[in-house]
């Protein structure tokens, strides 16, 4: 079993629904709350169309803590992720990356060098 707490945030988030909590989302949530406490980051992986963006966005809300998916293309470029990754660290609020293969490999390299 995951031995993990996570401090609720306090973010309002509006009273909007929420998903169905199946076998599958709660393993889903156990392993990302497992892996926040090991400070790790989660990547859910799959088929489109099959719930990852809204499982990470439902959990996020279940926490109160606010969720930015953000949409990568094959124009982006390393100086506007690390605005992003600014505005990011400032709010405290989670990231979800959608398309996160479209990305060029060397602005990769850039992007894993602002994160470390």
């Amino acid at each position: 079993m995951v031995n993990s707490t996570l401090n609720y945030g306090f973010e309002y988030l509006g009273n909007s629904p929420r998903l169905v909590v199946t076998e599958l989302t709660d393993r889903c949530y156990r392993t990302l709350i497992g892996a926040y406490n090991l400070y790790y980051g989660g990547a859910p992986e799959g088929p489109a169309g099959t719930g990852k963006t809204e499982s990470t966005k439902d959990l996020a809300k279940a926490v109160a803590v606010k969720c930015v998916v953000f949409n990568c293309s094959d124009n982006l470029d390393h100086n506007n992720m690390s605005k992003f990754f600014k505005g990011l660290a400032s709010s405290g609020s989670w990231c979800c990356f959608d398309e996160f293969n479209r990305i060029e490999p060397d602005v990769l390299s850039v992007i894993a060098m602002q994160l470390l």
